[in-house]
């Protein structure tokens, strides 16, 4: 594993001891124990995007490794104002350790990779969000035990985060039920991963999709960049709430995740989010011991 571009390019061990070292750095953290894996280590971090919870997690972790996080905006570079993405890779590749980008198309992200000599971690692209989906593995995993037997459904948008849900689910063995209005679906790409690997199903009704669900996923209707488009999604997501009615079909104990920001009364009712806020919040927690276990793989030698 030289990056982390998307989950498709990774296989199910390489996921596995991901999350097995995301929860020994995790319980290193909560003990007290050091674990200063990258010391001396700079990670740029450039942001086309803006962000919450991928600026505050991945800068803290690489503080918590030792090391140093430099935050890029699209102001402070070149790529922005007309220097090809190849060079600023291969100019960044002398200066830093890895680079974490959190931008718009795939394409960037991947030549990057190509261009670059160091690590490139994926901090999102309209494409996929491998980053959260390795966060969300990891809270299933810390909450059910394991993977066996599970069964995943995802509810809204066939987004970055729904085609990233499919494979990440699929790689580590859950079943995989996706809800999503017909002209909203996943990208070709992963279904056709899908269709080959694993029990997967796609429906436009989220009570058919959540049934024996041992967790329910969601995200915003309206993606960062879609903002114009708000209220024809509105009208085309109305059916796709997780509720009472949604939740009433999955298994008890189904557990609910939100990669965050929620608009509460849209996707998701305040009443189940507040009563699974223990769950999503630990969900958002495990971004910081995910992405540190990425950067240790990937960065620490």
């Amino acid at each position: 594993m030289k990056h982390l571009l998307k989950l498709l390019d990774l296989s199910p061990e390489e996921i596995t001891e991901l999350l097995d070292l995301a929860d020994q750095l995790k319980y290193e953290r909560k003990n007290g124990i050091a674990h200063p894996h990258l010391k001396g280590k700079t990670l740029g971090m450039i942001f086309q995007k803006a962000s919450t919870r991928t600026r505050v997690s991945f800068e803290t972790g690489m503080v918590q490794l030792g090391g140093y996080p430099l935050f890029l905006s699209s102001n402070d570079l070149q790529i922005g104002r007309g220097e090809p993405v190849q060079d600023t890779a291969r100019v960044l590749s002398r200066y830093l350790d890895g680079i974490m980008i959190r931008t718009f198309a795939q394409k960037e992200v991947e030549d990057l990779a190509q261009y670059g000599s160091i690590p490139i971690i994926n901090g999102l692209t309209d494409f996929c969000h491998p980053c959260q989906v390795l966060a969300d593995l990891m809270t299933i995993r810390e909450y059910k035990g394991s993977f066996q037997g599970l069964k995943m459904c995802y509810i809204g948008d066939g987004n970055n985060m729904a085609n990233s849900l499919i494979v990440g689910g699929l790689k580590v063995g859950m079943e995989v039920s996706i809800a999503c209005p017909d002209d909203y679906r996943p990208d070709a790409i992963v279904l056709d991963f899908a269709s080959k690997n694993g029990h997967f199903t796609m429906t436009n009704q989220p009570v058919v999709a959540a049934e024996n669900a041992d967790v329910i996923f969601t995200d915003v209707w309206a993606s960062m960049g879609q903002e114009g488009e708000a209220e024809k999604r509105r009208i085309a997501f109305a059916g796709y709430q997780v509720n009472d009615t949604v939740l009433s079909a999955a298994h008890e104990g189904c557990m609910v995740q939100h990669c965050l920001p929620a608009h509460r009364g849209e996707e998701i009712t305040e009443e189940v989010f507040e009563a699974h806020a223990n769950e999503i919040f630990d969900e958002a927690e495990n971004r910081l011991h995910a992405q540190k276990a990425v950067m240790v793989k990937l960065m620490a030698h």
